[in-house]
């Protein structure tokens, strides 16, 4: 069956089959012309995403989309869906459960050595004693160089998103610099980011949060018409003032700029609302292993008034099942808790809890204080909402601000009550949902292993390659996690990217790799 540039429906799933289907060609230059932009200058409220290498950046979509600069991935996607990479075209091999690709000619690394096959099966051979983070290698069996441009990737099950999970997400290393590499997360000689990409890194500043890249003028697509990117630390209240003093010439912009930045003649584009924060539950102590408890804490949230308050009205209302309700793969027959104070009080009876003389349920064991609810200076306003709503339902809580690597450190390590966080990936393939809830315990995941049958739908998802029955699959997954919520989702943020129109943006199909929800392709710089 040959995928190539096309790709079938029966291996991609629902949503990602319609964006593989519309391409033929390679992406071009995303620019209304071919003007030659010398230095493009980005804000960013974090700053420092880590080291821009495979396995250097910080595990967060921000963190790859740099890294992704300087390494290119066998296929890749743009506005409309996947678009050839280092492969040129592409089959998959049902009875042998495998694919193959037909690579590019000609393509050197940055430090002009020639890029080969060998390359390719040198990676998924090395993934599989360094795991990369961003994929998983256990579906992989086997990577076989059948000559010089043609290598042969074959699976230990059928694996349906694995051309969005695996090769339009896994960067290519260099055989030459990583063979022999046996910590690749402290690799940080220049030579670790020996990559095939259209951009080498210049300069990097972690205390500053500065990158700065200059373009690869040998990349195999064409020189980037971008000459360098450079990313610099705007916060996110001074981004549009940044952009209309023309520090910056594109950023992440807070929804009431909007309308004056257009009026000034500034791009303003809107993606899907494929990010969702959300309260992260140490399930693993009590009370909160207790369905009924977390149950309580879910009614006694006001989502709405999030919304309409915490986010000026720029978001859309949490669903228990993780998509949000405009979304593909949304189910809507999933319970969705509507916000009930008084039903959060009779669960809380029912778990044995008294409220005191002064409304609030003081008795719940181990919480003298109230509960410890972790939040960053993003959320801090969020956070004190949700902190109202908890003790207006008799609930105390006590807020505490950290940073946000801070904050996914305890997640990770399973030391917090309550958390604040989010991710992004919800507009990509649905393997996102194994990915935040049963497949690790990371920055934005607190792993959940205690339904049978959840974990039953998620496994056999990945493995259904009928587009119809996976989704069904999926519905049952959201039904079930509404029902357990080994997490609270509480709203979808509206993402706003401005510029000066230098480059013309655009959100990716299904988000960038798999599926960071970043108006930053690089091909767009091409």
């Amino acid at each position: 069956m040959a995928i190539g540039p096309l790709c079938s429906r029966e291996h991609s799933g629902l949503v990602l089959a319609a964006m593989a289907l519309t391409l033929l060609m390679l992406v071009t230059a995303q620019g209304s012309d071919d003007e030659t932009v010398e230095t493009l200058t980005i804000a960013d409220s974090t700053g420092d995403w880590g080291y821009p290498s495979p396995y250097g950046h910080y595990s967060r979509g921000p963190g790859y989309i740099r890294m992704s600069l300087i390494f290119d991935t066998l296929i890749w996607k743009d506005e409309n869906g996947f678009v050839p990479a280092l492969a040129e075209s592409w089959e998959y091999l049902a009875d042998e459960k495998a694919y193959v690709f037909h690579l590019r000619d000609k393509v050197t690394w940055n430090d002009k050595e020639p890029f080969s096959a060998q390359d390719v099966a040198f990676t998924i051979d090395y993934i599989q004693d360094h795991p990369y983070q961003w994929v998983d290698s256990s579906t992989i069996e086997s990577a076989e160089v059948l000559d010089d441009r043609t290598v042969k990737i074959t699976l230990t099950e059928e694996y349906a998103p694995f051309l969005d999970q695996v090769a339009g997400t896994l960067p290519i290393l260099p055989e030459h610099i990583y063979d022999g590499v046996s910590d690749p997360a402290s690799f940080m000689d220049s030579e670790a980011l020996t990559g095939t990409g259209p951009f080498m890194l210049k300069s990097y500043d972690k205390a500053q949060g500065s990158y700065l890249y200059e373009a690869n003028e040998d990349y195999y697509q064409g020189a980037p018409r971008t000459k360098q990117i450079k990313f610099i630390k705007v916060s996110q209240e001074m981004a549009s003032a940044s952009l209309e003093k023309g520090d910056v010439d594109a950023a992440a912009v807070p929804g009431e700029t909007v309308d004056s930045l257009k009026d000034d003649g500034f791009a303003v584009i809107k993606g899907n609302h494929d990010w969702v924060a959300k309260i992260m539950v140490n399930h693993n102590k009590e009370p909160f292993s207790d369905i009924k408890f977390r149950q309580a804490l879910y009614y006694a949230i006001d989502r709405d008034d999030l919304v309409k308050t915490g986010l000026r009205g720029y978001g859309l209302e949490g669903s228990a099942g993780l998509y949000a309700s405009d979304n593909d793969w949304h189910n809507p027959s999933q319970e969705e808790y509507a916000h009930d104070p008084a039903r959060t009080g009779k669960l809380l009876e029912e778990l044995g809890y008294a409220m005191d003389g002064e409304g609030k349920y003081y008795s719940i064991d181990g919480y003298p204080d109230g509960i410890e609810l972790l939040a960053t200076a993003d959320t801090e306003r969020q956070a004190e909402l949700i902190k109202k709503h908890l003790e207006d339902a008799g609930i105390k809580i006590n807020l505490r601000s950290v940073d946000s690597k801070t904050l996914d450190s305890l997640v990770g390590g399973w030391k917090y009550d309550l958390a604040l966080s989010g991710h992004g990936g919800l507009g990509g393939d649905p393997a996102i949902l194994n990915k935040v809830v049963s497949d690790m315990v990371s920055f934005n995941s607190a792993r959940y292993d205690k339904n049978s049958d959840l974990n039953e739908a998620l496994k056999g998802q990945l493995a259904e390659m009928d587009p119809a029955k996976r989704k069904d699959l999926v519905d049952s997954a959201q039904e079930l996690i509404a029902e357990d919520i080994p997490a609270l989702p509480l709203y979808y943020t509206d993402s706003y990217w401005a510029s000066n129109d230098l480059v013309s943006f655009y959100f990716t199909y299904g988000g960038v790799g798999s599926g960071v929800p970043i108006a930053l392709n690089k091909m767009a710089f091409v």
